[in-house]
C-alpha cells in the first residue's frame, strides 16, 4: 500500500502531467548519437574486414577489446611492423588475415604477470553498433568467449545487463572495415 495517495480528476490530466515530468529524461533526435543502448553480458559480434562472427563477452573492466589469435607471426612489409594471424570462431571457421600494428600492449595476467600482444584496428559490429578500434590478438581456446569486448568500443554507448545473454544479433550497415 502507498504511503501517497495520488487524486487527478479528470484523468487525462494526470496523465498529461506525468508525460510532461518525464519527456526531460528522453533525449532528443539530434543527441541520438549519446544513446546508450542495454546489452547482455554476452553477445555475438562480426569482426571486419573478416565478416566473421564471435560469441563476445563485455567487460567493463578491460579497456582494449581482445580477440581469439593463433599463428601469430609478426614481419615488416614497406618499412611499416605488421601481423599475420588466424581468427578461429567456436563454429570452427578459420580465416588467416595479415593487418599493420598500430602498437603492443602489455596485459597484467591475474597471476600478476605480464603478456605482450600485438594490437591492430578492427571493425566490430554488435547489434546495430558499428565501430572501429584497437583489438588485442590472443590465444582465448582456453575460454567459452572468443572475444572480450572492452571499454575504448562500449564508452558512452552501451549499458551491460548481466540477466540476459545473445539479445542482439550483429545487423550493421555500415561500410566494413577496409572496402
Amino acid at each position: 500500500m502507498s504511503l501517497y495517495k495520488i487524486t487527478c480528476r479528470p484523468a487525462f490530466i494526470c496523465l498529461i502531467s506525468a508525460v510532461i515530468a518525464i519527456l526531460p529524461a528522453f533525449p532528443h533526435a539530434e543527441e541520438e548519437s549519446d544513446i546508450q543502448q542495454i546489452y547482455s553480458w554476452k553477445e555475438k559480434v562480426r569482426v571486419y574486414p573478416s565478416g566473421m562472427e564471435f560469441r563476445a563477452k563485455l567487460d567493463s573492466g578491460a579497456k582494449t577489446s581482445s580477440l581469439h589469435a593463433v599463428n601469430i607471426e609478426e614481419f615488416e612489409r614497406d618499412d611499416e611492423e605488421w601481423v599475420r594471424f588466424t581468427l578461429e570462431n567456436l563454429e570452427d571457421k578459420k580465416e588467416t588475415m595479415e593487418r599493420e600494428i598500430v602498437r603492443h600492449v602489455r596485459i597484467k595476467e591475474h597471476d600478476g604477470s605480464t603478456q605482450r600482444r600485438v594490437v591492430v584496428k578492427l571493425g566490430i559490429c554488435m547489434g546495430t553498433m558499428y565501430k572501429e578500434v584497437e583489438v588485442n590478438l590472443v590465444d582465448r581456446s582456453n575460454f567459452t568467449t572468443r572475444m572480450l569486448i572492452g571499454r575504448s568500443y562500449m564508452e558512452d554507448h552501451v549499458l551491460i545487463d548481466p540477466s540476459n545473454t545473445y539479445t542482439h544479433p550483429p545487423l550493421c550497415e555500415r561500410k566494413p572495415i577496409d572496402e
